[in-house]
């Protein structure tokens, strides 16, 4: 039996004591602690903390840890998940036509660098069929309009059950999701928008900021809700401009700007460095 990593995530009401519960408790029972960061929120009063750890055959089955660990969770009031890194998180992407973030995603997939299953990849337009294929993946087209916008979204509910999906991401997915879509998908959904966030959401917002004069633009990973564009923010980056760019030149630096927080975000997540805190996110970068 060889050693395996895992990652105890956690929140509760910031008190004295939580950080010693969490370490003694491992250490008692011999487990080597890897990582560890934890961060109290003074607006909130709400504790946070991620742990990563090694458990090998010396130590206990993850089962009797996590039973030995659910005593100190009561007694906190904390809402916490233990996570075995070696579990291949399944992932969902839905794309229209921009490929960028879609290639990029698949890259990083192919090179082992997002440790990640994709069984599947799903489209309202078939343009991008042959490079997923390529990769092995199969290609769902799913196309959409106003009056068949409920059954579309059916059948992608069917197929995330039906593949065991555990987070979708919308790489520049076109088509803006139903509330009943997103509360099925809550906390489980990132989307990349084209944006620094929370200036510019809907529709081309690199002309918005073409034409508001700004002199840095950007794009934001966030947790898809029911209000468009206004999610928990993962991830943001900007690149910084000029006078003389074109509202082209922004969607060219967009475009690298996207895949790179992308990415980033979908890491993040897949790594379990990011906790829920109210409307926003705890995010424990590396």
């Amino acid at each position: 039996m060889t050693t395996r990593t895992y990652v105890l995530t956690l929140s509760c009401a910031d008190t004295t004591g939580l950080v010693a519960a969490t370490a003694g408790y491992l250490a008692g029972r011999g487990i080597f602690i890897t990582e560890s960061a934890h961060f109290g929120d003074p607006e909130t009063g709400r504790f946070f903390e991620r742990t990563v750890f090694r458990a090998g055959p010396e130590q206990p089955p993850i089962a009797d840890i996590e039973a030995g660990f659910r005593p100190i969770a009561e007694r906190f009031g904390m809402a916490w998940t233990f996570h075995d890194t070696a579990i291949k998180p399944r992932v969902l992407i839905m794309v229209s036509k921009f490929d960028h973030c879609l290639n990029d995603l698949l890259y990083r997939y192919r090179t082992g660098s997002l440790p990640i299953d994709i069984p599947a990849v799903v489209s309202n337009h078939p343009d991008l069929a042959r490079v997923v294929e390529w990769h092995g993946i199969p290609y769902h087209y799913l196309p959409v309009t106003k009056e068949t916008k409920a059954a579309q979204e059916a059948q992608v509910l069917e197929l995330i059950g039906r593949l065991k999906i555990d987070l979708v991401v919308l790489a520049r997915y076109m088509q803006v999701l139903s509330p009943e879509l997103c509360q099925a998908l809550s906390w489980r959904c990132i989307n990349i928008h084209h944006s620094f966030l929370p200036s510019f959401k809907g529709a081309r917002p690199y002309h918005q900021a073409h034409a508001r004069g700004v002199k840095i633009i950007g794009a934001t990973a966030h947790y898809v809700t029911g209000d468009l564009d206004e999610g928990p923010i993962i991830e943001q980056g900007v690149e910084r401009i000029d006078h003389t760019f074109t509202p082209e030149d922004f969607v060219a630096i967009g475009r690298d700007i996207e895949s790179v927080v992308l990415a980033r975000a979908v890491q993040f997540h897949i790594e379990h460095r990011v906790v829920p805190n109210g409307h926003k996110t705890v995010v424990f970068r590396r």
